[in-house]
């Protein structure tokens, strides 16, 4: 049986995209989204958040995404939790690298609100079984 994708954590230092993605995400989408302004928030909110996906912000102050996402893989809670990286770095060889961090896909910075829902459950169709 397929899993839904309902709720996401959202992880984004830049209060107005943070606010943008979150509203495109539960109006346009319907999803439910917990929303972290850092990587040491969203370490705090994950565990109990029981997120279906976690979306992260590559560049952040004090942790980025990437060691963000080394330290939710330490989590029991969020050990397996799929991970999609939101970023303005979209250079073939830096999408891989985030790739091989065991991010199951890249959204790219700026995105559509008004697409980005439909890009999140594309993304989770390809890569969740």
């Amino acid at each position: 049986m397929e899993r839904l994708l309902k709720r996401i954590l959202l992880v984004e230092d830049e209060p107005d995209i943070r606010l943008v993605a979150s509203m495109a995400l539960e109006t346009v989408g319907g999803f439910e989204v917990i929303a972290c302004e850092s990587g040491d928030r969203a370490l705090e909110q994950a565990p109990a958040a029981c997120a279906d996906l976690i979306l992260l912000d590559v560049m952040m102050p004090g942790m980025d995404g990437p060691a963000t996402l080394r330290q939710l893989r330490s989590i029991p809670q969020t050990a397996a939790t799929p991970v999609a990286f939101l970023t303005a770095k979209v250079q073939p060889h830096e999408i891989e690298q985030l790739k091989r961090l065991g991010a199951i896909d890249i959204i790219t910075k700026p995105f559509d609100p008004m697409t980005l829902a439909d890009q999140v459950r594309e993304l989770w169709r390809r890569q969740v079984p």
